[in-house]
């Protein structure tokens, strides 16, 4: 049975890439996998076969490494976070939710501050006091000023080898950023307000494109997480500052709030853990606390 990877998903139409990376292969999945409720996604690797050199079945999809629903795409190894310095402004919380999420997806993620030429110098010393907190907790930030002709030397060897998605709000940069990486693209900078008028039945699609020996996720992109598969125990180990020292507390399933001889408690009092992040890592835990309880269809 032949294998292959889907790299575009359009109109339920799946475009396999064969095994030898030679030719795609446009498949429709098996009537069982809607019978399971199972959804092909991008980034899938499958196995298929073949009813001509062209077309084809899905029939077999591999187990996955993770996945995400917004946008549907699976076996990610990074996100690179796409954040700017203003035009909107920067903001930490919302970065922070960010970086929840997608560390309880095991996934690396990767910051890029844009339009960090707009800032004035106070401003810039604000943004440098994060960008050493996050560079301290292990996190790498890529800042990007406008008409950088670095910037594109910096973000390939980032992407080399790794399948990747962009994340960010809308008005970041990231269609500009896209463009720095991949200029044959050429996509429309200007993509915000166009967006809105290009009428209700425009497919939006995603698709992994080839760059730098690895794959990079060109999609109608995702501007916020819920927190809907995180459980109140695994929170802290999201924070990776928090999960180095969290095997420290005495109480094994220690929530970080009121417990005694809290080691998450104790590093923020000595300054070693950031004050807003443990601010952030509580409004998160009243969140999931307060979730609805989810119920089973089964």
């Amino acid at each position: 049975m032949p294998k292959g990877q889907i790299r575009k998903a359009l109109s339920g139409f799946y475009y396999v890439l064969d095994q030898d990376g030679e030719r795609y292969i446009q498949c429709r999945g098996r009537g069982v996998f809607r019978n399971r409720k199972i959804t092909p996604l991008v980034g899938d690797f499958v196995d298929y076969a073949a009813d001509n050199d062209l077309e084809g079945t899905i029939t077999h999809i591999h187990e996955r490494k993770n996945e995400l629903v917004r946008p549907p795409i699976s076996n990610i190894d990074q996100a690179i976070l796409v954040f700017s310095a203003k035009q909107p402004d920067f903001h930490p919380l919302l970065l922070d939710r960010f970086l929840t999420a997608i560390e309880s997806f095991s996934i690396k993620p990767v910051i890029c501050l844009t339009k960090m030429d707009l800032v004035n110098e106070e401003e810039q010393e604000k943004l440098q006091r994060y960008i050493e907190d996050y560079e301290t907790i292990g996190y790498e930030v890529i800042p990007a000023f406008k008409g950088d002709p670095a910037l594109a030397e910096r973000l390939l060897p980032v992407l080399e080898g790794k399948t990747s998605v962009l994340a960010g709000q809308s008005g970041v940069g990231k269609s500009t950023l896209l463009n720095t990486i991949l200029p044959s693209l050429d996509l429309k900078t200007d993509a915000i307000s166009q967006a809105l008028n290009r009428g209700k039945h425009t497919t939006r699609h995603v698709e992994l494109m080839e760059v730098n020996n690895g794959l990079l996720a060109d999609t109608p992109g995702f501007s916020s997480f819920d927190f809907e598969t995180i459980e109140k125990e695994e929170l802290s180990a999201c924070f990776p500052e928090m999960a180095e020292r969290s095997g420290d507390c005495k109480f094994r399933e220690c929530l970080h709030l009121n417990e005694p001889k809290c080691a998450i408690k104790a590093a923020v009092e000595a300054g070693e853990i950031a004050d807003y992040r443990y601010k952030h890592y509580l409004k998160f835990l009243e969140e999931i606390m307060n979730r609805k309880p989810r119920y089973s269809n089964d």
